[in-house]
C-alpha cells in the first residue's frame, strides 16, 4: 500500500465506524502501541471532519498483558493513556496489522483493567489472516494474504516519516 492507498483506506474505516454505530456519541478510540496510536489519533481526526465534534482518542500498552513476555526480546513500555471513561463507551481498538490474534487479546485484558465498556470493536488497517484465536475485525483497511513465513511492515508517518505497508518474506510481523 502506498500513502494514498493509507489514507483511503483509513477515510473508508471512519465512514464504517460512524455508519455502525450510527454517528460519535459515546465513541472512543485507542491505538494499540506502537503504530495503532498514530492511526487511532487519524481515525479520531477523519470522524471529527465527518461528523464536526471532537472524538476522543488514546493510547493503549499491552507490553504486561503479552502471553510470550519469556520469548520477546524486552521492549520499553508505552503509555497507556485514555481521555475519557471507558466505562459505557463503545471502545473501538486500533492496531496495525492483524495476525494470529494474540496482540488483540492482550489488549482486551487491558482494556478490562480500565473499565467496562458497552461495546469494543476492532479497527486493523491490515488482516493477514492465520487467526490462533477466534478474533476478527470489524473494520479491515485491506486483506493481504500472506504465509506464515512473509513479514507485513506498516510504516505511518507520524513514526517512520512516510506511510506505505510492505510484505516481505522471511520472519513474522
Amino acid at each position: 500500500m502506498d500513502p494514498g492507498d493509507v489514507d483511503r483506506a483509513l477515510t473508508r474505516m471512519a465512514h464504517e465506524i460512524l455508519e455502525r454505530n450510527r454517528g460519535a456519541a459515546d465513541l472512543l478510540l485507542v491505538g494499540i502501541h506502537t503504530r495503532g496510536v498514530p492511526l487511532a489519533e487519524r481515525l479520531a481526526t477523519t470522524v471529527e471532519r465527518i461528523e464536526g465534534k471532537w472524538t476522543p482518542w488514546g493510547s493503549l500498552d499491552i507490553g504486561l498483558y503479552r502471553d510470550d513476555l519469556d520469548a520477546r526480546p524486552k521492549t520499553e513500555l508505552g503509555k497507556t493513556e485514555v481521555p475519557e471513561a471507558v466505562d459505557g463507551a463503545t471502545v473501538v481498538l486500533v492496531d496495525d496489522v492483524l495476525y494470529t490474534g494474540r496482540t488483540i487479546r492482550a489488549a482486551l485484558d487491558a482494556l478490562a483493567d480500565l473499565g467496562r465498556p458497552a461495546r469494543v470493536q476492532l479497527a486493523v488497517l491490515v488482516d493477514r489472516g492465520h487467526r490462533e484465536l477466534p478474533i476478527r475485525p470489524d473494520y479491515v483497511g485491506k486483506n493481504l494474504p500472506t504465509a506464515r513465513d512473509e513479514r507485513v511492515t506498516v510504516h505511518v508517518a507520524e513514526i517512520d516519516g512516510a506511510d506505505g505497508v510492505e510484505i516481505e518474506p522471511g520472519g513474522t510481523p
